[in-house]
C-alpha cells in the first residue's frame, strides 16, 4: 500500500483568516491542495503579506477580446443597449477555439491581479447561426479547458435565454446562438454536471427576466437539477429593464422575481442597480448574494448600487469583472467604494462603524460573497477550503512602513502598481514572481486568435 504524502508546510508572517491578520501564521496543504490541520516543522516561507484569494462572481470570457472597440460615439445617444449592439457582432465571429484562447488569455490575466476562482456566465452556446455544434456542450468544455489550461478555479453557469424581451418576441438572428428550449437547457446541465471536480462545479444561470418566460423560470427551478447548487440571474442594471418589466409584468424585476421565486442564499443577483429601499431590504435579508461588477457598471452607464442601505440591511455582496474592461479585483474594490463617495458625497462609505478600515471590509466580503455565489469551499484558507492564496510583494515601496491596521487600505488604495507577486489555487503555485507558469504560450495563441478575428 502506498503511503499518503504528508501536507506540505508553509509560514506567513501574516496570514489573513476570518478575524483579521493573524501573525507568524502557519498553514498546511494536503495532497488534494486543501487547508488541513498543520503539523510538524514549516518548509517553505510565502511572504510578509498572505491573502486569501479572491472569487470573480461574474465573467463572461469571450468579451474580454472586445474591450476597448465600444468606445466611440454613436449616432445616438449611447448606452447599454447600442454597446449590446456592437457586442453582438463580435459574438457572431467566435467559435470553440477562438473561445478557449480568448478564455485562457483571460484567466491567466484573472490570475495575476488576484482572482483565483471565476464564476463563467455563459450564454455564446452554438454556432453564429444558431444551429447546434457537433457536440452540444463544446462551446461550455472550451472554457472548462481554458480554465484547466489556466489553473483557475471555475463555476460554470450555463445560461438560459429564450426570448427577446419582456413580451416574448423570438430572438433576433444575432442572439439565436445563445437559445435553448427548457429541454435542451437542463440536458446540457445534465452533461456538464459530469464533469465537476474539485476545481470545477457548475450551476444555473438565467440570462435575465426579459430573456426567460415565467413558465420557463418554473420549470427550471422545479427540476432535480436546481435543488443544490448556485442559481444566477442578471437583473435590474437599467433603467429600461425595470420600465419594460413594470410595462409588461406589472411589477419591478428584483419584486417580481421575491414573488415568483424563493430566492435565498444561493443565488446570486447580478447587478441588481435599481432598487427601491424595500427591494434594497428584501435582498439583504434573503441572504442572497449581490453581484457588483462596478468598472463594466461605469463602462454602460448602468448606475450605482445602493451599497450602505444595503450593508446596513446585513445584505452579502461580492465583485466580477464581468466584460473585463478592467480584470482586478482592487479596482472593483476601490471603484465600488468610489461610487459611493462621489454619490453621498462622503468618504469611507463601505466602513460602516467608526474605526473600522474600508480596505478590510470590501475584502473580507467580497470573499465571503464570491465565495457563496461559487458555491464552492473558497474564499478563506480555513479547515478544508480550497488552497488557494496571493502572496503580495512586500518589497514595493507602496507597501514600505504598513502595518497591520493600513495593509489592507495601502493594496487597495495606493496605486495601480500590481502587488500580487505570487498565486496558488488549490495548493498548486499557477504564478511566481510575477509571471503565470504558461503565459507565454497562451499569449502567443490570443495574439494569433485575434489577428485572425481582425481580418475576419
Amino acid at each position: 500500500m502506498s503511503q499518503q504524502a504528508s501536507p506540505r508546510q508553509y509560514r506567513a508572517a501574516h496570514l489573513w483568516g476570518a478575524d483579521g491578520w493573524q501573525a507568524d501564521a502557519a498553514l498546511a496543504v494536503d495532497a488534494a491542495g486543501k487547508v488541513v490541520t498543520t503539523s510538524g516543522d514549516m518548509v517553505e516561507t510565502l511572504g510578509q503579506w498572505v491573502l486569501p484569494g479572491m472569487p470573480n462572481l461574474h465573467s463572461h470570457a469571450f468579451q474580454r477580446a472586445m474591450a476597448g472597440l465600444a468606445e466611440r460615439k454613436g449616432r445616438a445617444d449611447d448606452s447599454f443597449w447600442s454597446w449590446r449592439e456592437t457586442m453582438y457582432g463580435f459574438a457572431a465571429k467566435i467559435g470553440p477555439e477562438q473561445l478557449q484562447a480568448i478564455a485562457a488569455q483571460l484567466y491567466v490575466e484573472m490570475l495575476k491581479a488576484g482572482y483565483t476562482h471565476v464564476c463563467e456566465f455563459h450564454y455564446l452556446h452554438h454556432q453564429p447561426d444558431g444551429r447546434p455544434c457537433a457536440q452540444p456542450e463544446a462551446m461550455s468544455l472550451a472554457l472548462v479547458e481554458a480554465a484547466r489550461e489556466a489553473g483557475i478555479g471555475m463555476t460554470l453557469l450555463p445560461v438560459l435565454y429564450m426570448s427577446g424581451g419582456f413580451d416574448g418576441r423570438p430572438l433576433a438572428p444575432r442572439q439565436r446562438r445563445f437559445g435553448h428550449v427548457v429541454e435542451d437547457y437542463l440536458r446540457l446541465l445534465q452533461t456538464l454536471r459530469g464533469h465537476e471536480n474539485d476545481h470545477l462545479r457548475t450551476g444555473i444561470a438565467l440570462h435575465s427576466l426579459r430573456a426567460v418566460p415565467e413558465a420557463a423560470l418554473r420549470e427550471v427551478l422545479a427540476s432535480e437539477l436546481a435543488k443544490d447548487g448556485p442559481i444566477h440571474i442578471h437583473i435590474a442594471e437599467q433603467i429600461g429593464e425595470v420600465q419594460d418589466c413594470l410595462a409588461v409584468r406589472g411589477a419591478r424585476p428584483v419584486e417580481w422575481l421575491f414573488d415568483h421565486a424563493d430566492v435565498g442564499a444561493r443565488w446570486c443577483l447580478v447587478h441588481a442597480t435599481h432598487l427601491t429601499e424595500t427591494e434594497t431590504l428584501q435582498l439583504a435579508r434573503s441572504g442572497a448574494v449581490a453581484g457588483l461588477c462596478p468598472t463594466t457598471e461605469a463602462n454602460l452607464g448602468d448606475g450605482l448600487f445602493p451599497l450602505a442601505a444595503f450593508q446596513d440591511g446585513g445584505g452579502v455582496f461580492g465583485i466580477g469583472s464581468d466584460s473585463h474592461v478592467s480584470i482586478s479585483p482592487v479596482e472593483e474594490l476601490r471603484w465600488l467604494e468610489y461610487g459611493q463617495r462621489l454619490q453621498t458625497r462622503h468618504r469611507n462609505i463601505a466602513a460602516r462603524r467608526e474605526g473600522d478600515s474600508v480596505g478590510e471590509t470590501l475584502w473580507q466580503a467580497a470573499l465571503q460573497g464570491g465565495a457563496q455565489a461559487a458555491g464552492m469551499a473558497i474564499g478563506g484558507l480555513r479547515e478544508g477550503a480550497r488552497a488557494d492564496l496571493l502572496v503580495l510583494d512586500d518589497s514595493s515601496p507602496l507597501l514600505a512602513a504598513r502595518d497591520e491596521g493600513s495593509m489592507l487600505d495601502s493594496f487597495l488604495f495606493a496605486g495601480n502598481t500590481p502587488l500580487v507577486r505570487d498565486v496558488m489555487v488549490g495548493g498548486q503555485w499557477q504564478v511566481r514572481d510575477f509571471v503565470h507558469r504558461d503565459e507565454e504560450r497562451i499569449a502567443a495563441r490570443y495574439r494569433a486568435t485575434m489577428t485572425a478575428l481582425a481580418k475576419g
